[in-house]
């Protein structure tokens, strides 16, 4: 890797316009909503993370790598490393968005590390991003991307074990529709989250792979409905993959205990490991 050239992209920045419509909201609340809840109407305020449904990429399909994604070099840099994960992520909550809004997203590369893991080589670049809506900034966010070599096989990575005696505990079930229809809705075509055999055989993962985004809304969500309101801040992780396999578990489990300060801390759970932790903040925790 041409690390120098790879090391240029850091400052770059871009703006892009979105919303969230109705016809949206009503989807996004069909996939992941409360069944005995309405979904949030024109004017409305939605729930906390939908604005990852707001900004969809608009590449041709002859731009798209073999993967799946966007090929590499327009405002994330060029990294020849092929396996590419939204790893983790940190937002500051300002005021909710509403249904309907215009929202502006102004994002720029923050960082570009080469490391060493243990499984190789790896890419950490770093996003920033700035939502504005209606009544100014809405939303600061931090996105970390990492960028990996395939393995010759898959290797998991350490076991979490879930906590004891939570103070939250939910389960969902998953489904292909379920990972179809959150792939649908933030227009991303990886591979890894509908084509089985392409996970299987190109990226050697046992399953189909959970989207990381979707294991975040649910987990704050979760976190909305145990303290009655959103949070402040709310960063998310995540430490091992969670699968849809055939013949094994359909369903992941959300868990959440909270601290003395009121801070609750979140994971979900799959085959008694924990998949992605979260930590959200509400104002008085501050």
């Amino acid at each position: 890797m041409d690390q120098l050239n790879v090391r240029a992209w850091e400052g770059r920045s871009e703006m892009c316009e979105g919303v969230v419509t109705a016809a949206q909201a009503a989807q996004i609340h069909a996939t992941l909503g409360q069944p005995d809840t309405a979904a949030p109407r024109e004017g409305e305020a939605m729930d906390p993370l939908w604005h990852w449904c707001a900004f969809n990429p608009t590449a041709p399909l002859s731009d798209l790598s073999r993967d799946g994604h966007p090929a590499l070099g327009d405002f994330l840099p060029p990294v020849r490393l092929q396996r590419r994960m939204w790893a983790s992520g940190a937002l500051t909550f300002n005021a909710p968005l509403r249904v309907g809004e215009k929202l502006v997203k102004r994002s720029f590369i923050r960082s570009i590390a080469e490391k060493v893991g243990n499984t190789g080589p790896m890419v950490v670049v770093s996003v920033e991003h700035r939502i504005h809506g209606d009544r100014g900034l809405a939303i600061e966010e931090r996105q970390d991307i990492v960028y990996l070599d395939i393995p010759d096989r898959f290797r998991p990575p350490a076991a979490r074990p879930l906590p004891e005696n939570p103070a939250l505990h939910e389960e969902i079930t998953l489904s292909e529709a379920l990972l179809f229809r959150y792939s649908a809705l933030t227009f991303n075509a990886h591979r890894i989250h509908y084509d089985l055999p392409y996970a299987r055989e190109v990226e050697h993962y046992p399953g189909l792979v959970v989207h990381g985004p979707m294991q975040a809304t649910w987990l704050i969500s979760a976190a909305c409905r145990f303290k009655g309101r959103r949070p402040r801040h709310f960063d998310f992780r995540a430490v091992h993959p969670v699968f849809l396999t055939p013949g094994e578990s359909r369903s992941v489990e959300i868990l959440g205990t909270e601290d003395e300060t009121g801070a609750l801390m979140l994971c979900t759970g799959q085959d008694g490991h924990q998949g992605m932790q979260a930590t959200a903040i509400w104002e008085e925790t501050v």
